[in-house]
């Protein structure tokens, strides 16, 4: 079974955002990584770039198919993990940790309301194992 962490909210599509003062942080699941497979290459987002929850904001690249990472929230880029451009395997060994990819700063204070629970998570990744 896949680790969903009580701390973070998760988007259907599979990112976890962990919001603290105003700023998401963003990666993707332990679930969607071990969907995944071996990651071996990470598109991030560039600095500065206005998003909405929804948008394509990165790419994921594996050794099965190349996946599309989407904005879990509305904001403006203000840091992108560089170490994934030489360890995108960090995605892999470490979701919830070295493997984050970007953080917004929040266009939306209330943001959290578009977003799951951990909860609400781990039943949606359960029925998509059925």
């Amino acid at each position: 079974m896949a680790e969903v962490r009580s701390n973070l909210n998760y988007a259907a599509s599979h990112e976890w955002v962990e919001l603290k003062d105003g700023i998401a942080t963003v990666g993707i699941s332990d679930y969607a990584q071990e969907a995944l497979g071996d990651v071996v290459f990470v598109e991030l987002p560039e600095m500065d770039q206005q998003f909405q929850a929804g948008d394509e904001i990165a790419v994921i690249e594996s050794v099965k198919a190349a996946s599309d990472i989407y904005a879990p929230v509305a904001g403006i880029v203000v840091a992108v993990n560089e170490v994934l451009e030489a360890e995108p395997e960090a995605v892999n060994s470490a979701p919830y940790e070295a493997g984050w990819i970007f953080k917004l700063s929040l266009s939306e204070p209330e943001a959290e309301q578009n977003l799951l629970t951990a909860e609400q998570y781990a039943a949606l990744c359960e029925s998509q194992d059925h």
